[in-house]
């Protein structure tokens, strides 16, 4: 899959300025993006790059005192976690508010998940702890755990009985939620992703957490559900605010009575249109998440 690399210098360049620029840059198709000294690298695959919606972005910037000027080029066809990979990370600890046992919420027993690479063990944990542990090997796919959405939406199943569950993991990266799922309870897992490098890492993380009898990853969009007979009980998603806003209605399609969606990867400013949309497709709004500048939105489907 080949992609472009997109430098935007910000004059003056500020925090704020870069955390709204790679928001609204969602909406040109950019997927991930990279702080530099002057502004952002963006990433976006060729097929998907809207130049005109970009522009429109740069126009429209909400801070007007914010110069955008932007290159574009062919990004390398590289391993682009080749750093992460060779230097790995730290252990990621999320802790439940709660722990769900027997249909009841223990206020006083919230799971603990530890996330790591296999080569960086958590040290701060008694040897005689009790946590759930995932191993995370990441190769050119997005969910390590380090970020902020994904830990929002670990904590939401860590909180929830997901004992016999079906899951779907759309947008899966390195398939981590699926995973973690399937380790809390449930039964099996479909996940999807349009990068055929997640589509394979996801299986290979399958394998190194012994799960891979139960997740099965597809390579493709949310299309893919037009043809999925199954309906799931718990349906996650950590994608841009875009793709949520056309994917939902196809997740609500593939949900059981009563299931949950549990969406991320979005800043507060984006909560009232996803809350909107959620609404008019009969979902009903559970909770919501915050972790610094992110979002994570929690929503039910009625008992039909």
């Amino acid at each position: 899959m080949k992609y472009f690399e997109v430098e935007f210098t910000l004059t003056p360049c500020s925090q704020v300025a870069q955390d709204l620029l790679s928001a609204l840059a969602g909406e040109a198709g950019f997927e991930t993006f990279e702080e530099t000294e002057t502004g952002l690298t963006g990433y976006v695959q060729q097929s998907l790059l809207d130049e005109s919606a970009l522009q429109q972005t740069i126009d429209g910037f909400p801070l007007e005192d914010t110069r955008i000027t932007y290159k574009v080029r062919e990004a390398e066809d590289r391993d682009w976690n080749e750093q992460w990979e060779q230097e790995g990370f730290e252990p990621i600890v999320i802790r439940g508010r709660w722990k769900v046992e027997n249909g009841k919420r223990n206020e006083e027993s919230g799971e603990t998940l530890v996330i790591h690479d296999g080569r960086h063990l958590p040290t701060h944990l008694s040897p005689l702890s009790t946590h759930l542990s995932i191993e995370i090997d990441a190769h050119l796919a997005f969910g390590t755990g380090t970020h902020e959405t994904t830990q929002m939406i670990c904590e939401t199943l860590l909180e929830r009985n997901m004992k016999d569950k079906w899951v779907l993991d759309c947008g899966c990266g390195t398939g981590i939620l699926g995973i973690c799922a399937l380790k809390l309870g449930a039964e099996k897992c479909l996940a999807y992703d349009i990068d055929e490098w997640s589509v394979d890492n996801t299986r290979h993380n399958a394998v190194i957490n012994q799960v891979d009898d139960r997740l099965t990853p597809l390579h493709g969009d949310a299309t893919l559900l037009d043809a999925v007979a199954e309906r799931f009980d718990v349906v996650l998603a950590n994608i841009n605010r875009n793709i949520l806003l056309q994917d939902m209605e196809r997740f609500v399609r593939v949900m059981a009575p009563q299931a949950t969606l549990v969406l991320s990867g979005f800043y507060e400013s984006d909560c009232a249109l996803l809350e909107e949309k959620a609404s008019s497709l009969g979902l009903m709004l559970q909770e919501t998440k915050k972790n610094r500048e992110w979002r994570c939105l929690k929503f039910q489907t009625s008992k039909r």
